[in-house]
Parts: C-alpha cells; structure tokens; sequence
C-alpha cells in the first residue's frame, strides 16, 4: 500500500491577505471539534450540509459567499466540499440541510458550484480511512460585491481566487474528522 503519510497541511486563509474576522456559528458544529458523522460522506454519514450563521461583518458588506473546504486531503489543493455564491448583504444564515444537490434550501438568488467530488451542492467530511485528522474550515467572506460575475459551472479553486479580490471580512469556523 502506499504511504498517505505527509506534514499538516498550514491553514490555508493564513495565507492570504490580512483581513477582519467576524463571528461564525453553528448549530450543527463546533470550532476544534469532530464533525458529526451525518455531515460525512461516509457509511456513517448522509451529506447534511450543516447550519451556519454570522454576525459582526462590515457595515459595507454587498454580499456573501459561504465555503468548506479541506486543506488536508491528499494531493496539493486541498478538497472543497461546499461552495455557495449568491448570498445577499441581507442573509446572516443557512439552515441544516441547505446544501442539497437542488439548492431548494437556499435563498432566492443564491446558487452552489460543483464540489470536488464533481457533484452540485454539499459533500461531506471523508478523509481516507487511517488518515491524519482533517480539518474543515466553514469559511463566510463578506464581499465587497453582491455579484461576482461569476457562474455555477465556476470551478471552487477559481472562486477561492475571485474571492481574494472582494473579500472585505471573513468568519471561520474549523470542525474535524478522522476515520
């Protein structure tokens, strides 16, 4: 068998321009903890996208994009389980569930990319048996911009990218898993 054995991969927002914080909960999460497994896509699991919610961004917030990535899967980029642009200055939350492959949980105006796994909406935590800890950050950017330009069939990397431009504040929450 091959060895997945590597360093920890470093927090991929420290790496990007300095911005303010502002608050990110969950009713389904919590920051440092294990993700519970129906928010896997595991045996365990049924791809539930969990319940965020935010508070504390700038006053000139336009817009929201809302983001889960895993910067510790195999491979050199990481893994995004959920994006989801759209979001207007007015939305302070997602409900449980809201990730759905049609979106029906979202509001008006809001669509999701393709994850990594290649499917439309929320895929969950699924780091290969025996790995290290994976981290899952549960990132909400306040834009500068309601509307980004850009289209559902964006890749989640491109998007990762156009956000760097239009982020005025970000709120992160980090939940866990390992199988």
């Amino acid at each position: 068998m091959v060895s997945i054995t590597r360093p920890v991969a470093p927090d991929p927002y420290s790496l990007l321009p300095a911005v303010p914080s502002f608050e990110v909960t969950s009713a389904d999460w919590t920051h440092g903890e294990r993700v519970p497994d129906v928010h896997t896509n595991t045996p365990a699991g049924s791809n539930v996208s969990p319940q965020v919610s935010w508070t504390g961004f700038p006053a000139e917030t336009a817009g929201f994009a809302v983001s889960v990535f895993d910067p510790d899967a195999p491979g050199v980029a990481g893994w995004f389980h959920w994006t989801v642009l759209g979001l207007g200055a007015d939305v302070t939350s997602l409900p449980t569930g809201a990730g759905t492959p049609d979106g029906a949980g979202l509001p008006a105006g809001a669509f999701q990319l393709r994850n990594d796994d290649g499917t439309v909406g929320y895929v969950g935590c699924a780091p290969p048996p025996g790995d290290q800890v994976h981290r899952y950050f549960l990132v909400v950017h306040a834009l500068d911009s309601a509307d980004l330009g850009l289209t559902p069939d964006a890749p989640p990397g491109a998007v990762s990218c156009a956000l760097v431009f239009h982020t005025l504040a970000r709120g992160v929450l980090v939940g866990t898993y390992q199988r």
